[in-house]
């Protein structure tokens, strides 16, 4: 699951473990004004900003976080940024600009070419982290670093032991091959399929 579908997720109430830093989506929460389209009276999602700090969040209209899940965006939706773009926030700066540079229209080729970032705020907008290939039996998105849990005991081939189902598998690494994790077991570096574990 990537993070804009847990954000999905949350807005319907789905409690989103893989992503414990987005708040759950209540439909009574006071309704505000979208600082990235404007939209007033409307309720707001925490979203993730990537890339910098990393508590770094901007509360979004559910139609931002929509629109901003697809690869082409609706350019009429965002007509705003020609004036949120100039937020005080650099969250929402950064949003701006990825959005910006996402929309095929002329205008917002022009509204790029005017935003003023400072350096540490373009470092960020400019530092999107590509999603991971790698996908555990469930399709969630692996990680460096994660835990994972074998779903079936696997044999390991030139050792004398099987790893049970149920092993917890800590730190595991990515491999070129989005079909393998390197991780720990019992002492020893192994290989594992993608297929065989489960997110923790």
């Amino acid at each position: 699951m990537n993070v804009l579908n847990a954000i999905k997720m949350s807005k319907l109430g789905f409690v989103t473990s893989n992503f414990p830093f987005l708040l759950q989506y209540h439909s009574q929460d006071i309704p505000m004004t979208c600082p990235l389209c404007a939209t007033p009276d409307t309720p707001l999602i925490p979203v993730p900003v990537p890339g910098g700090p990393a508590d770094a969040s901007v509360d979004l209209c559910g139609i931002c976080v929509d629109q901003m899940a697809s690869d082409t965006p609706n350019p009429d939706h965002f007509r705003s940024l020609a004036t949120t773009m100039w937020s005080e926030d650099p969250a929402v700066q950064v949003l701006a600009f990825r959005t910006l540079q996402k929309i095929d229209a002329p205008w917002a080729d022009d509204l790029l070419g005017q935003l003023y970032l400072d350096d540490d705020t373009r470092a960020w907008a400019q530092n999107v982290v590509a999603e991971s290939q790698h996908k555990d039996a469930n399709g969630v998105t692996l990680q460096t670093g994660d835990t994972v849990v074998l779903i079936k005991d696997l044999t390991v081939k030139g050792a004398n032991f099987t790893a049970k189902r149920g092993t917890a598998v800590r730190g595991i690494s990515l491999t070129d091959n989005p079909a393998h994790i390197e991780g720990r077991v019992e002492g020893q570096r192994i290989v594992i399929l993608t297929e065989f574990v489960k997110k923790k």
